[in-house]
């Protein structure tokens, strides 16, 4: 914008446009006709043409005062609606996290939210793409990394691994087999058979199928149906190990190396609202271990 743009005749013509007269507008502007003319007269000087054809009762605008409105007018709504926005007490908190996060971990901790901070408005994102804060409409994201990243600060809040587990159905069906008829269930985001495998020293053992699934909570739910082992996260399964719908199968576990991580702009610093929402579930991420999780046995480096 350039410097000597005169934005109080510039409103001024908006409200004349609105209007269809110099009067209401005035009236609207709590100023007098007088003044709203001469800021007219202003605009005029300054843009270099004639924006209304003058009689005794009224202004019509010219075809370039209505080429110039349809330009500006959105500009001015939106510079509306900021302020609004801005002005109005706002205690809303924007997050997006992975689906299986968001209907697990989180979920399982919600009422403690709700209970502790009601007057915070959660606006909640479930969703596998990775969104750019930046220009997103989102104050936090929860991803699950490695938390290396030069564009957002990352914040720790779960360091991550993969158990082995099962519904107690499924693991009677097996019976000695064990692996050899096991059907493995296998996720995008956990996709580390071939290294559990590895650890655990079983590769040569499996002789079953394998199931790809692109989303955590899909494999999950598979296993909960007895259609195969799911190698995930604990942090995933907390209410199912406790609910006995699935039981840890093998000891050990293996380290992936990433996270559950708290990121957001490294341009925009929280307050308000969103530092509450921060500070809690760092709160509450800092209350977990991998050794309290449900059906922990003993933990394996890779």
């Amino acid at each position: 914008m350039r410097a000597d743009t005169p934005l109080k005749a510039v409103a001024c013509f908006d409200a004349v446009m609105r209007a269809g007269s110099l009067v209401e507008a005035a009236r609207h502007l709590y100023l007098t006709p007088g003044a709203v003319g001469q800021q007219i007269r202003k605009l005029e000087a300054w843009l270099g043409t004639p924006l209304f054809i003058r009689s005794v009762r009224h202004l019509q605008p010219t075809a370039a005062a209505k080429r110039y409105w349809e330009q500006v007018r959105p500009a001015l709504e939106q510079l509306d609606n900021t302020h609004a926005q801005l002005l109005a007490t706002d205690n809303s908190v924007r997050l997006t996290f992975p689906p299986a996060f968001a209907t697990t971990w989180f979920a399982r901790r919600m009422p403690y939210l709700t209970r502790q901070h009601p007057q915070l408005s959660l606006h909640l994102n479930a969703s596998t793409e990775q969104v750019d804060l930046e220009h997103a409409p989102f104050d936090l994201a929860v991803r699950h990394f490695d938390g290396k990243a030069s564009n957002v600060a990352a914040a720790l809040l779960l360091s991550d691994e993969v158990r082995v587990y099962a519904s107690p159905s499924y693991l009677a069906s097996l019976g000695a087999s064990g692996l050899r008829a096991a059907t493995l269930l296998s996720t995008t985001s956990h996709a580390y058979w071939p290294r559990w495998l590895a650890l655990s020293g079983q590769s040569s053992a499996v002789r079953g199928s394998t199931l790809q699934f692109d989303q955590s909570e899909l494999a999950i739910d598979a296993a909960r149906r007895n259609q195969g082992l799911v190698l995930t996260s604990p942090w995933l399964v907390e209410d199912d190990v406790e609910q006995h719908r699935l039981v840890q199968v093998f000891e050990p576990a293996l380290a992936t190396g990433k996270g559950y991580y708290l990121v957001q702009s490294q341009n925009i610093a929280s307050d308000g609202p969103v530092e509450i929402f921060r500070q809690w579930l760092c709160a509450q991420a800092a209350c977990c271990s991998l050794a309290d999780a449900p059906g922990h046995q003993t933990r394996a480096q890779d």
